[in-house]
């Protein structure tokens, strides 16, 4: 089954100011006073109005800058980037690639073992899904980002 992330009038009816502002009207909401800049909760972060998968709680990290930073979106081709010369500076803007909303910036400095990239979103652009909800919402398939692969056998072999 195939899903066809997309904006629509219905879903753009839906976001409250904020989320209009920032996913339509390329904005960016305050660092340190956003919904998800400090969220510990291992979940999937998806585009608030298409509700398209976007980034793992597994690949989030605390830049210290205020924002819900990541190293790597869920999919390569689940974001798309342009080049943002707005604010009298040169940026790589982050746009999600079905709803063509506005998430927010990449950066190159992130943790360097990590690849060194740092998106930072807005939380305004995403909606949270928690592991436990991921099936009930849909997003069953991504499930098994959150499981651990370690086995019996590997314990087993480690403590041997």
């Amino acid at each position: 089954m195939t899903n066809t992330y997309r904006k629509t009038p219905e879903a753009l009816n839906r976001l409250t100011d904020i989320q209009y502002r920032v996913t339509q009207g390329d904005g960016t909401e305050r660092a340190f006073d956003n919904e998800y800049w400090d969220n510990h909760e291992p979940g999937l972060y998806v585009d608030v109005v298409s509700g398209q998968p976007l980034f793992s709680s597994t690949d989030k990290y605390d830049s210290g800058t205020g924002w819900p930073s990541f190293t790597k979106p869920i999919e390569p081709d689940a974001v798309a980037t342009k080049s943002d010369r707005t604010l009298w500076m040169r940026r790589t803007e982050v746009r999600s690639s079905g709803a063509d909303s506005h998430l927010g910036h990449l950066f190159d400095d992130g943790p360097r073992d990590a690849g060194g990239q740092r998106y930072c979103m807005n939380s305004a652009s995403l909606r949270f899904i928690p592991v436990g909800e991921l099936e009930a919402e849909g997003y069953g398939e991504y499930a098994d980002l959150f499981t651990d692969n370690t086995t019996t056998t590997d314990i087993q072999e480690e403590n041997a």
